[in-house]
């Protein structure tokens, strides 16, 4: 099993995918791929993967103030199992596995410097490592497109309703 690094930096050179919906504007990096719950997944080794929370994520989430882990290193996980959770000032989101493995271990970076998920969520702001195979219905950045298309129509037609005066989340820049 592969423990976790002291240090990783910002992902090598890459392309990126252009995204822009409204006031919220993105750069998906192309050589991720995505979940329907706004959680990407990048090679961080052979067999082992980088997770982290998309930057629509972590908007949603607002300022990030703390996180934790419900597993241990070395344990197995399944794709869609509750590895966690992310609490901003706005929500608290559980973090479900993208994928299927060991679980290796947590950011060390994060303990003394968390708001690192909301400022590098592609690079120093990764989550967790997990040893194994990303779930098959990880998509790619350009489908992921299409996901948050509909996540944000959805909170534009909340927003509309006034239901966000109501403890809902506003969409991104609206707030």
């Amino acid at each position: 099993m592969v423990g976790p690094p002291e240090v990783i930096g910002p992902a090598s050179p890459q392309a990126f995918v252009p995204y822009q919906r409204g006031r919220f504007a993105t750069q998906l990096p192309a050589d991720c791929l995505y979940t329907t719950a706004h959680v990407w997944v990048a090679r961080h080794a052979e067999g082992v993967w980088r997770v982290g929370l998309t930057q629509f994520a972590t908007r949603m989430l607002g300022e990030t103030v703390d996180h934790g882990f419900e597993i241990e290193p070395g344990a197995g996980v399944r794709a869609g199992q509750k590895l966690g959770w992310v609490e901003g000032f706005k929500a608290i989101s559980e973090l479900l596995s993208p994928c299927e493995g060991t679980f290796v271990g947590g950011n060390p970076r994060l303990k003394q410097a968390i708001e690192l998920l909301h400022q590098d969520p592609y690079g120093q702001g990764w989550l967790c490592l997990i040893e194994g195979k990303p779930d098959p219905g990880c998509v790619r950045a350009q489908a992921y497109t299409g996901i948050l298309d509909a996540a944000l129509q959805a909170l534009e037609r909340e927003h509309s309703q006034g239901r966000s005066d109501e403890g809902g989340v506003c969409p991104p820049g609206t707030d």
